[in-house]
């Protein structure tokens, strides 16, 4: 039995050089060196802030650098209200206390999974989620290079950790993709549907 497809029932490819960049395991080595400068950033940030008391220990660096993000003076240097709401929030709250070791443990992790290639779009969505929020406190810095580099980390998850250990981790979590050989990808979709005139 031939199954009819709908009009708009249709998949729209992807360029040839998306395809090979994202999904081809040929290529994966270019997301090595993305990977290994990603990894040093977040790592020597979060070891940097591990060895400070004032982040590991009180948490003041944090509190100081909260309070900076909340100056209005000569203008805000959070553009967002809500944001500066939430912000303001995590001060009253005195938040500073528990949550640079969430930072920094955050950043921890993020560059060990980019560096191990382990979990690597989920490393780089956290690197992402951090970059982002540091750029909503105001903090331009490498934040938006970084985060550039990270979402197409993301975007490569299948192939970007291929020579580290999601070579080995997404298969055993039975991450629900199918590997073809090359030539059967280039053969297309098989015969059966037909599409009407």
């Amino acid at each position: 039995m031939q199954r009819v497809i709908d009009r708009h029932d249709r998949v729209i490819e992807d360029p040839p050089l998306i395809r090979e960049l994202f999904n081809n395991t040929r290529l994966a080595w270019i997301w090595i060196p993305v990977r290994l400068f990603l990894a040093y950033q977040w790592i020597n940030s979060g070891w940097g802030k591990f060895t400070n008391p004032a982040w590991m220990e009180t948490g003041t660096a944090l509190q100081a650098y909260w309070t900076n993000a909340l100056r209005m003076d000569p203008r805000p240097v959070i553009t967002y209200d809500w944001y500066r709401a939430f912000i303001q929030t995590l001060v009253d709250l005195q938040a500073w206390t528990w949550f640079s070791k969430v930072i920094i443990f955050g950043e921890l992790a993020v560059g060990l999974g980019l560096l191990l290639g382990a979990f690597t779009g989920i490393a780089a969505l956290g690197g992402m989620a951090l970059n982002l929020n540091f750029m909503l406190a105001g903090t331009a810095s490498t934040n938006p290079v970084l985060f550039v580099l990270e979402l197409l980390v993301f975007m490569a998850w299948k192939t970007a950790g291929y020579y580290g250990l999601d070579r080995f981790l997404l298969p055993a979590l039975g991450v629900p993709w199918k590997v073809r050989p090359r030539a059967e990808v280039a053969a297309g979709p098989p015969a059966a549907a037909t599409s009407p005139s």
